[in-house]
Formats: C-alpha cells, sequence, structure tokens
C-alpha cells in the first residue's frame, strides 16, 4: 500500500494527514498555533511556531497511523498563501514574524501605487490587483522596517518564501529554497503568463532577485526530507497555494469546474483551463495547480476575508454561543433573518468590491430582532458574499464567450453546516455539492505529490476517485434569489458609504 502525507498549514492550525492510494484519509493531527496582532489591522504567526506545530502533527499523524516514514511515497504541502517570511540563509531564523494574508498594514503603499497609476500593469502581468493582501508590499515593508535588512537582501544573505518554501527550507535542512507557480502567483511579482518573476515589478517594489526562490510546478520532486526529521527521508513531490490544491482535490481539472472552500475566508475559484483571462469584474486571475510537464493552468479567483471567522465573532465577540457547532440551531431557531443583514467586512471587503475601508455592520434591526436573526444572518452573510463572487464569474465567463458554472463544488469546515449549504444552492440557483472527503485541500496536495511520483498516472484517475457525499438543490424561485442579492447588495452599499 502506498501511504502519502500532506501537510496542511493553515491561518489558525497546522494539519498534517495520511492518505492512501485510493484518496482516503488513514490519520490526522492537529495543532493551533498563536494570533498576533501588534496593531489594529495588523497579523502576524511566528514562523518557527509555525514550523514545529507542522513538525509536530507531520509525526503524530504517522504514528496514530501506524506507519514508519519510509512508507511514504511521497510527502506533499499546502499552505496559507500570500503569508511572507523572510529568513538569514545562513542561519535559518526569520528576521520578522511572518506576515500574514489578513494583514492591512501595507495599504498606504497599494494606495500609492494605484495613484501612480501601476495598477493596469500589476493586472497584465500578474492577473492581480493592487492590494495588502499579496505578499510584494509585505516584502517591501519587512525591507524597509527591520534594521539592516534591505542591505542584507543586496548581498544575497536573506531569503523570502511564503509558508511552503519556509517548510520546504526547514523540511530540507536548508537545501532546497523554492516554491510553486500557485504560491509564486499570489506575491504580485510574477508573470503568470511567462511563469517568472518580473523584473519590473521586483524593481517598483524593491525586491531584490536573489530573495526569491526558484519556481517549479506544483507536482514536482523538489527535493527530500531530512531523515532524521520524521524517521526517513521521504520526497517533497507537491506543494501548492490552499486554494488551488482545493481546486485540484476538487477533481476540477477542466474549464468551467468551481468549488468554494468555506473557511476563516471563503474562496472560489473556477479553472479556465490554459487560457489566461484578466477579470473585468473584481476577481483576480491566478495560476491553477500544474503537473510536471504539463501546459499552463489558469483559475479565476474571488476571495471573501470573512467567512467562517464571522461564527468565530458571535462566540468570541457577540458571545451568542459557546461553541461554533452551536450556531447551526441558534439560525435555525428562527425561520429566517427578519429582515436583518449581516455584512461581516471586519477586515475590509475582499472580492469583487475590494473596499479596504469597509467596515462590519449589521442593518434591517427591529424590536423584534433577536440574538438568532443576527445569527442567522451571520451565516447567511457567507453565502451572500460567495454568491457575489459567483455572479461576478458569469459574467466574466460570458465575456470569454466560455459557459456558466453549471454546479459548485464545497470543502472546508463550514460546508458540513447544511443549512449553509442548501442557502447557498438557494441563492446561486445551482447544485451545491459537497464530497466525500471534505479534507481536498489536504487531498490536492497528496494527488500532487502523488502524480509527482507515480502513485497515480494522470488526472483521469482522481477524477474516477472523486465522490459526491450529498447535493443540496435549489428551492427558491429565482426571482426571489434575485431579489435576496439586491437586498444584500443594498446592505454592502451602506457599509461601503459608512
Amino acid at each position: 500500500m502506498s501511504y502519502l502525507l500532506a501537510l496542511d498549514q493553515g491561518t489558525s492550525s497546522s494539519r498534517s494527514i495520511v492518505f492512501d492510494a485510493e484518496g482516503r484519509i488513514v490519520a490526522m493531527a492537529q495543532r493551533e498555533f498563536r494570533q498576533i496582532y501588534p496593531q489594529p489591522g495588523w497579523v502576524e504567526h511566528d514562523p518557527m511556531e509555525l514550523w514545529q506545530t507542522q513538525l509536530d502533527t507531520a509525526r503524530e499523524a504517522l504514528a496514530r497511523a501506524g506507519i514508519a516514514a519510509a512508507q511514504l511515497k511521497a510527502v506533499g504541502i499546502t499552505n496559507q498563501r500570500e503569508t511572507t517570511v523572510v529568513w538569514n540563509r545562513r542561519t535559518g531564523a526569520p528576521i520578522y514574524n511572518a506576515i500574514v494574508w489578513q494583514d492591512r498594514r501595507a495599504e498606504p503603499l497599494c494606495a500609492q501605487l494605484r495613484e501612480q497609476g501601476h495598477a493596469e500593469r500589476v493586472r497584465e502581468s500578474t492577473g492581480l490587483i493592487i492590494d495588502a493582501y499579496f505578499s510584494g508590499t509585505k516584502i517591501h515593508w519587512i525591507l524597509q522596517h527591520v534594521p539592516g535588512a534591505r542591505e542584507a537582501a543586496q548581498r544575497g544573505e536573506l531569503a523570502f518564501g511564503t509558508v511552503d518554501s519556509w517548510l520546504l527550507w526547514q523540511l530540507t535542512g536548508g537545501r532546497v529554497h523554492a516554491t510553486d507557480v500557485s504560491n509564486a502567483a499570489r506575491t504580485m511579482l510574477f508573470d503568470i503568463r511567462r511563469n517568472e518573476w518580473d523584473a519590473d515589478l521586483l524593481a517598483l517594489l524593491g525586491v531584490p532577485e536573489g530573495l526569491l526562490p526558484a519556481v517549479h510546478p506544483s507536482s514536482h520532486v523538489y527535493g527530500e526530507t531530512d531523515g532524521a526529521l520524521l524517521g526517513a527521508p521521504v520526497p517533497v513531490g507537491g506543494m501548492a497555494g490552499d486554494q488551488q490544491s482545493a481546486l485540484f482535490g476538487q477533481a476540477c481539472f477542466e474549464a468551467g469546474m468551481a468549488k468554494n472552500t468555506y473557511g476563516t475566508g471563503c474562496f472560489m475559484l473556477m479553472h479556465t483551463g490554459g487560457a489566461f483571462q484578466p477579470s473585468a469584474n473584481g476577481l483576480v486571475a491566478t495560476s491553477a495547480a500544474q503537473t510536471d510537464g504539463a501546459a499552463r493552468q489558469y483559475a479565476l479567483e474571488g476571495s471573501v476575508f470573512i467567512g467562517g471567522a464571522v461564527v468565530q465573532w458571535l462566540r468570541d465577540g457577540l458571545k451568542a454561543i459557546q461553541a461554533s457547532a452551536e450556531v447551526q440551531a441558534l439560525a435555525q431557531s428562527v425561520p429566517d433573518s427578519g429582515g436583518v443583514m449581516f455584512v461581516p467586512a471586519f477586515t475590509g471587503l475582499g472580492a469583487p468590491y475590494w473596499n479596504a475601508s469597509a467596515q462590519g455592520a449589521i442593518v434591517g434591526l427591529t424590536r423584534g430582532s433577536t440574538v438568532a436573526h443576527i445569527a442567522r444572518a451571520a451565516l447567511e452573510s457567507i453565502a451572500f458574499q460567495s454568491a457575489a463572487l459567483l455572479q461576478a464569474m458569469d459574467r466574466d465567463a460570458a465575456a470569454a464567450g466560455a459557459v456558466p458554472v453549471s454546479e459548485l463544488r464545497v470543502d472546508g469546515g463550514a460546508c458540513v453546516n447544511d443549512l449553509l449549504m442548501q442557502f447557498q444552492s438557494d441563492l446561486l440557483g445551482i447544485p451545491v455539492v459537497r464530497p466525500r472527503v471534505i479534507e481536498t485541500t489536504a487531498l490536492g496536495a497528496a494527488y500532487l505529490a502523488g502524480l509527482a511520483t507515480g502513485v497515480w498516472k494522470g488526472t483521469g484517475e482522481l477524477s474516477a476517485q472523486w465522490q459526491a457525499e450529498r447535493r443540496f438543490l435549489p428551492t427558491l424561485s429565482r426571482a426571489e434569489a434575485l431579489e435576496r442579492m439586491a437586498r444584500w447588495e443594498h446592505a454592502v452599499r451602506q457599509t461601503v458609504a459608512a
């Protein structure tokens, strides 16, 4: 039996999952780590804590599976994207905390770049908009604010990486400094049409090229782990950013197939095949996971900054529930939201609105509104934001002469919420399909690693493995769904105006 170890380094926890060659979960381990908030709008992680929790869970998952590292065919890595680490090449020590994708400290620089007229140049090369979300301006901030960092970078003494690169460096004992196309595509420094770093954008942000990792396909043998870490050297055969990995794990290999991941945020990707297609509707174009020797693959993506995190706010901020799992019962205790709309713009609004100054708001409150109505509106806000993304995707698809999305595959922790999934289908007017294995982010990393090491011969075998657990079919009329979306857009406009 062939086994694969997927390292899934997320925003709030590190997980490791052992899969077998049938794509089934054999064992899993998970550990949370600290969230560091030095100032309002700033979010950091300790890079050494990311590495240590990831290593601990890898060892724990192997122990729970009852297998030795020598029985692993390969390791795959998937990671929170845009999160930025800079470290010393000689010592391996980070020079600053990891600046997390949610962090907004670089927004003043982004505003300056937009005012200087660089937006179209960035979009044509990277597929992205200028936003503090992406890694490039985070690197700039570190080089500007850590004493001696810029000079050290220019001397070639420092290395930058998104979290996949950081883990790969640690796993290989500092022998390999590399990333994959899907993570490179999120830096705002990478030309996704040519699959190479963009010299003009590096110059614009003052990033020395010697700081950057080598870029490879997502399914590729990057190197071997240090034998002392897991008990035997294991090939690292796959790396992909979490959302592209989930698209791959959902077997969305053809143009027009789409998935939505319901995690801390929500991330919807639609595969666009070999076509680099910039969005005219507030989305970003990005590289999809790529296999060794295959043609370039692209996707359209929309990112919702606050998805499942709104449930955490109900628990920790409003104290409406004691545990996140209680939210469905509370929301179902009322037949609807009673006209309440909740726009959870706690860190601004992401796609398709891209308003960094928007703040969260609850509108439509009456004397009869209860905490249950607010809870229901909070859950529904996840579906409303995701529906706005799919509408934007369909407009982009229509402009390109492509067919609209006909079903949405879903994954992530909140997809187990039946009330949310049914409401999502009602708003979209298409089936919402939940797979048997909802750990599709980790599964995608395992698939990529397995393809690189011969466990599977091609994506056709992976498509055959994918199975649906439940299909949610729309029950609302399209007129009613569109009316609800209009009320949502009205609430968003009030939020943005505030």
